[in-house]
């Protein structure tokens, strides 16, 4: 019997829409996944001010959200931690998922400046040509972005823009979170019931 985890890395920025990297780590967990959590300052600050959390306490706000989770299956890295194993491209993650991605995040990585653990992670995925996804989350789009976001899907990256669809008839915020969360989960082949797909019943 195979035990082995799937290993994902998610970094939350701090972009508007921190909900959704939120609701996809829930759902790796769920799916019995190891992840590794970054999260940068400018994300805990839309922890605080977009989802009204008390992040004055920021391991119990953690642990609010994710509950009574094993340290051996969520791993919270800082930012200048560059000994983590995700720094390395001889550890075996299978994909990072950046969810929300701010303009500021994008520019880094589609420049490949790694000033930081989360820039220097998504640049060793993209180095080991695996999978890394970007949830833009940002309006309008200027041309920079819009340049940046080609940059980085030609070195390999994913683009999973915040854009929730309507087919599936949602009824309520939660279901709109679910949508561009299950998306996500689709591009890296996670199963999950999020939402009703084209054709099923709903």
């Amino acid at each position: 019997m195979n035990n082995v985890k799937r290993i994902f890395t998610v970094a939350i920025t701090g972009a508007s829409g921190a909900v959704y990297g939120i609701r996809v780590v829930q759902q790796l967990l769920k799916a019995d996944c190891r992840v590794h959590l970054l999260i940068s300052e400018a994300g805990w600050e839309v922890f605080r001010l977009e989802m009204e959390l008390d992040t004055s306490d920021r391991q119990a706000c953690l642990n609010g959200l994710f509950g009574d989770y094993d340290e051996k299956d969520l791993l919270i890295h800082g930012l200048r931690d560059f000994t983590a194993p995700i720094a390395s491209g001889s550890y075996k993650t299978e994909a990072m998922i950046i969810v929300p991605c701010s303009m500021g995040t994008l520019s880094k990585i589609s420049n490949g400046n790694s000033g930081s653990l989360l820039e220097r992670a998504a640049d060793v995925i993209l180095k080991e040509r695996r999978r890394l996804v970007i949830v833009p989350r940002e309006t309008p789009l200027n041309g920079i972005h819009l340049e940046n976001l080609v940059r980085a899907e030609r070195a390999g990256a994913h683009i999973v823009p915040a854009m929730p669809g309507f087919y599936h008839l949602p009824k309520s915020m939660d279901d709109l979170i679910n949508f561009v969360a299950g998306k996500v989960l689709d591009s890296v082949h996670v199963e999950h019931t999020l939402f009703a797909r084209w054709g099923e019943k709903r």
